[in-house]
């Protein structure tokens, strides 16, 4: 797809690819081939689910710091939506997707990380926002995704102070959600995607809609997306097929069309 970023499919995973030696440093051009690979992986229909994933040594160690550094108020200004909005391309993606986290997940690499609905680190794997050291802030949704996650304490802890944390922190913080083997954690990503390449498509993306959209509202406005979203998936073919197949055969039995 592109000169650092690339999206390759295998039986309904998708899986985007960093490669941009030697950190995975997110430049301007990597930031444009992640949102292209995030249009990609939600058009595509034989994409069910989606591994976002660095490499064997590194996730992302963060954003082209050496491409920033000349960069004026008034440039930033310009630039800034596209250093969010790489971030959100795959936050926004409307199936499942999981983090599979090697080494330094650091900047904009955490933000990434934190793009995914699940997250899988390797046991060698270190997180941070680290961008206070430089005299920053996170800009591509640091500040807000991490406090939703982890809360609002820990997360100042980790933005105030730069600091570094391990897997076993990082899992105890709730930043990830499993610790394994390095040498193992791509095949768990896929292995854990690929529980929904034969799941009802329309009911995930509504769930994914449901809870994404009601945490950023009041409970009220939120059970009112949910209700919203309950009623639309009757309107589904894999709704008949599902109730279908559990009045006929018990739960866990239907095959359903993605439809």
């Amino acid at each position: 797809m592109g000169d650092f970023v690339s999206l390759t499919v295998e039986d309904g995973v998708g899986t985007i690819r960093l490669d941009r030696p030697k950190m995975n440093a997110i430049s301007f051009q990597v930031q444009a081939e992640l949102r292209e690979a995030a249009a990609e992986a939600t058009e595509r229909e034989d994409v069910r689910a989606v591994v976002v994933y660095g490499g064997e040594r590194v996730f992302a160690a963060g954003n082209d710091v050496k491409e920033m550094a000349e960069l004026s108020y008034t440039d930033m200004v310009r630039m800034s939506g596209s250093v969010q909005s790489a971030v959100t391309a795959v936050a926004q993606i409307p199936k499942p997707v999981v983090a599979a986290v090697t080494g330094y997940a650091l900047g904009g690499g955490c933000e990434l990380a934190l793009a995914a609905d699940v997250r899988i680190a390797a046991d060698n794997a270190t997180f941070g926002q680290p961008e206070i050291l430089l005299g920053i802030i996170p800009g591509a949704g640091g500040t807000q995704r991490l406090a939703r996650l982890i809360g609002p304490s820990k997360a100042k802890d980790l933005i105030f102070t730069g600091r570094f944390v391990g897997a076993e922190e990082a899992l105890a913080l709730g930043l990830v959600d499993r610790i394994v083997p390095a040498a193992d954690v791509y095949a768990e990503a896929v292995a854990w995607a690929g529980q929904f390449t034969g799941a009802a498509a329309y009911a995930l993306r509504a769930a994914k809609e449901a809870v994404d959209r009601g945490l950023e509202v009041d409970l009220a406005t939120g059970l009112e997306i949910e209700r919203a979203q309950f009623a639309a998936v009757f309107a589904t073919e894999d709704r008949t097929v599902g109730m279908t197949s559990f009045l006929e055969a018990g739960p866990g039995k239907a095959s359903f069309a993605g439809r």
